[in-house]
C-alpha cells in the first residue's frame, strides 16, 4: 500500500485532466476489472454541470535579476492553485502578492488551494520562501488549459453471489497529498485485492471529490436501489485512531458493523454531518444511502492537512495495515449478516443429540460456543439478525455466526431473504 501511496504522489490531480486519467490507470494495473467513464463538459449531473477540462504542464515564478526558479511546479505541483489559468507575465510583488497563498502560522509548509468554479490563477509557497523573494520584479508562468473535454472516474465491480452492493468511494482529485486521499486510495485496492467470491457485490468508485460522486449519481440513479451498505474511505494512513462516522440513517447495517467491530479498540464514533467527504452526497436526503465514513484522523484534524507536510512520510504501513484490518473486520460482518428463523421455535431444542452441544463443560470457549447457540434460537424470530443477536448478547460476532452455521447445517434454521 505504502509503494502505491510513493507511486502516485508525484501525480497532479485535479477534478478533471490528465493526472486523474493517469492515476486510474496506475490503479488499473492492481485491480484488472477498473473501467474508466469519461463525461463530457457541459453535462448535466444533477443540479451541477461538469466543467471545463484542466491540464497543466510547467509553471513558476522566476526572479528576473538571477534567473532562478524561486516556485517551481516541477519540484511540487501544490505550488499551482488548482484550475489556475494561464499567464505568463512580469510584475513587481506589489503586483504578485494577491495571487500568494502562505500559512504564516506553519512557515515552512506549502497550503492545497484550489479555484474550480471561479477563474483566476495563483501560487502556493512556503511563508519562509516568501518571506525570502524580494521587490522584483518576477517573471510569472502558468503553461495551463482551461477547455472542453471530460470528467474522469473510474469503477471496479467485484460479483458477488448476490445483486446487493457493498459501496466503496474514494476521491481522486488531490494532487501531491498522501493521506487525503492516497492512503484512501491504497487501502481501497487493498480491500478489492483480498476479496474472492464474496456474497455481495462489491462496487469501488476512484472519482473527483463533490463532482465525481454526484455524476455517479446522476448516471446510476435507477440503480442506486441495489447498495445495500456503503462507505467513503479516506486519510487512512495517519498515525491518528480510527473514526467512524454513521450514514444519516445512524443506525444503518454498516453503522452497527463498524461499532461491534471497534468496540474493544481505540475509536472515535462521530454522528452524521452533511459536511466533509462524498457521504454527504450519498446521503443526501433523495437518495439516502446507507454509506458512512472510515477515516483515521478526520479532514482538517492533523497540522498536516492540505499542506506539503502531508507526503509518504506522513503516511505509515503500519496506519494503513491497521485501517485495512478494521475495515476487513466489517466487511466480514456485513457478508455473513443474515437473518435466521427458527424452525423449532417451541422450548429449547435438544442440541445434544444433534452434536451441538459440546460434552466436555467448563472451557471458557465451549461456554461461549453454546451460549451463542442459545442467543441465536431465542432471537432467531425474523426480526432480528446475527448482527443484533452479536450487538444484546455482546458476544463476538464470529461466534453468534458460527453457531448460526452450525444451526442451519443441523436443520434448526431458515436463512430469510433481506
Amino acid at each position: 500500500m505504502h509503494a502505491l501511496v510513493r507511486r502516485l504522489y508525484p501525480l497532479c490531480r485535479s477534478i478533471t485532466g490528465d493526472g486523474v486519467r493517469q492515476t486510474l490507470d496506475i490503479v488499473g494495473e492492481y485491480l484488472p476489472s477498473l473501467r474508466a467513464h469519461e463525461v463530457p463538459t457541459g453535462t448535466d449531473v444533477l443540479d451541477w454541470t461538469v466543467p471545463r477540462e484542466w491540464n497543466i504542464r510547467d509553471a513558476y515564478i522566476k526572479d528576473v535579476a538571477t534567473g532562478e526558479r524561486v516556485v517551481d511546479f516541477r519540484a511540487l505541483n501544490l505550488h499551482v492553485v488548482g484550475y489556475s489559468a494561464p499567464v505568463h507575465a512580469t510584475m513587481t510583488m506589489d503586483a504578485l502578492a494577491p495571487h500568494l497563498h502562505t500559512l504564516p502560522d506553519q512557515p515552512s509548509l506549502v497550503p492545497y488551494r484550489t479555484s474550480y468554479y471561479a477563474e483566476t490563477w495563483g501560487f502556493c509557497l512556503s511563508e519562509e520562501t516568501r518571506a525570502s523573494m524580494g521587490d522584483g520584479p518576477f517573471e510569472v508562468f502558468i503553461d495551463s488549459t482551461l477547455a472542453d473535454g471530460h470528467l474522469t472516474y473510474g469503477e471496479a465491480v467485484i460479483p458477488g453471489a448476490t445483486d446487493r452492493e457493498v459501496l466503496i468511494s474514494c476521491h481522486v482529485c488531490h494532487p501531491s497529498l498522501a493521506n487525503d486521499n492516497l492512503a484512501g486510495i491504497a487501502v481501497a485496492v487493498a480491500l478489492a485485492q483480498r476479496l474472492h467470491e464474496p456474497r455481495h457485490t462489491f462496487r469501488f468508485i476512484f472519482a473527483p471529490g463533490t463532482i465525481g460522486a454526484i455524476t455517479w449519481l446522476a448516471r446510476n440513479r435507477s440503480r442506486v436501489d441495489a447498495v445495500a451498505h456503503g462507505l467513503t474511505l479516506a486519510c487512512a494512513g495517519d498515525p491518528g485512531q480510527i473514526h467512524y462516522k454513521r450514514s444519516r440513517r445512524g443506525d444503518a447495517s454498516v453503522d452497527r458493523a463498524f461499532e461491534h467491530v471497534l468496540r474493544d479498540r481505540p475509536h472515535t464514533i462521530l454522528d452524521f454531518s452533511p459536511y466533509g467527504y462524498d457521504e454527504r452526497q450519498y446521503c443526501s436526503p433523495g437518495f439516502d444511502l446507507p454509506v458512512g465514513s472510515l477515516t483515521r484522523t478526520p479532514y482538517a484534524g492533523y497540522p498536516e492537512y492540505h499542506t506539503s507536510g502531508d507526503d509518504p512520510a506522513f503516511v505509515s504501513p503500519a496506519a494503513m495495515g491497521d485501517t485495512l484490518d478494521k475495515l476487513w473486520d466489517a466487511v466480514q460482518v456485513l457478508e455473513r449478516d443474515r437473518t435466521y428463523l427458527n424452525l423449532s421455535p417451541y422450548g429449547e431444542p435438544q442440541l445434544g443429540r444433534r452434536g451441538l452441544y459440546a460434552s466436555l463443560g467448563g472451557r471458557s470457549d465451549t461456554k461461549q460456543t453454546q451460549m451463542a447457540m442459545l442467543w441465536v434460537l431465542n432471537l432467531s424470530d425474523g426480526g432480528h439478525s446475527l448482527l443484533d443477536i452479536a450487538a444484546r448478547s455482546d458476544l463476538p460476532f464470529a461466534a453468534v455466526a458460527d453457531a448460526a452455521d452450525a444451526l442451519r447445517d443441523a436443520g434448526l434454521l431458515k436463512e430469510l431473504e433481506p
